[in-house]
C-alpha cells in the first residue's frame, strides 16, 4: 500500500484466522506485606529439612525452579559467594553466575552434611542420584495454604523482579540477573555471564537483607 503495488491491505482478511498468542504468568505475591507473611510461612515450614532449605533458598536467588532442582555441589563456590550454573542446564544455554548472598550461602552450607556426600544439593527423597521432583517446591506451598493461582515455585522470580524494579535497582542488572537479556553474539559466553556481576552481587546482597 505505501509503495503502491497494492490496491487494499490484506492483512483484514486474517483477521481471526490466527490464534493469539495467551502469555503465560506464573502467579506471585508481589506486594511487601503478603510476602513477608509468605516467608514467615516458609521459616514456619514443618516438613523435610531439605524441601524447607529449597523453600529458603528460591527467593534469595530467584533461578528457575529446574535450576534450583538440578543444583550441584561442585557448582558453588563458597570463597567467591557465587554459584556457577553450566550453559547446558540454562535456558539460553549461557554460563550463569548466581552471586550468593551470606544468607543464601548459610542455607546452602547448612544443608551440605545431610547432601554434601551425593550429586545433588536437593536430591529427591527416593535417590540422591536424582534431583527433587519438580513438584516437591509446588507441594510445599500447598501445604503451606497457598494455591495454584496464588504462589507457584516459578512466582519467587516474579517477587524479585517487580520488588527490585520498585526499589529503583536498574533494569539492565535485574534483568541480567533473571537471565533474561540476550547475548551480544560478538561477546564471549563468559564476559556475558560477568555482564555488570559487581552491581548484580551488591543487589544480591540488599536483597538478602531486604527480604529479612
Amino acid at each position: 500500500m505505501a509503495t503502491g503495488r497494492a490496491e487494499r491491505d490484506p492483512g483484514g482478511d486474517l483477521r481471526g484466522a490466527l490464534t493469539p498468542v495467551k502469555v503465560k504468568h506464573h502467579p506471585s505475591i508481589t506486594d511487601p506485606q503478603g510476602v513477608g507473611a509468605l516467608l514467615r510461612s516458609i521459616q514456619g515450614f514443618s516438613g523435610s529439612y531439605i524441601t524447607k532449605c529449597a523453600l529458603q533458598l528460591a527467593p534469595l536467588v530467584f533461578v528457575r525452579p529446574g535450576e534450583l532442582r538440578h543444583a550441584e555441589w561442585p557448582e558453588f563456590n563458597f570463597d567467591k559467594k557465587e554459584w556457577r550454573i553450566p550453559g547446558h542446564k540454562m535456558k539460553m544455554k549461557e554460563l550463569r553466575i548466581v552471586p550468593l548472598s551470606q544468607q543464601a550461602v548459610a542455607i546452602i552450607q547448612s544443608i551440605q552434611p545431610l547432601t554434601g556426600s551425593g550429586k545433588y544439593v536437593f536430591p529427591s527423597i527416593r535417590s540422591n542420584s536424582r534431583p527433587m521432583s519438580e513438584n516437591t517446591v509446588n507441594a510445599a506451598l500447598r501445604r503451606l495454604g497457598y494455591t495454584q493461582d496464588e504462589m507457584t515455585g516459578h512466582g519467587f522470580r516474579s517477587i524479585a523482579n517487580t520488588l527490585l524494579h520498585e526499589h529503583g535497582w536498574p533494569q539492565q542488572v535485574i534483568e541480567r540477573q533473571l537471565a533474561h537479556a540476550e547475548r551480544n553474539k560478538i561477546a564471549a559466553a563468559y564476559n556475558f555471564a560477568e555482564q555488570h556481576l559487581p552491581k548484580r552481587k551488591e543487589m544480591m546482597q540488599w536483597w538478602a537483607d531486604y527480604l529479612g
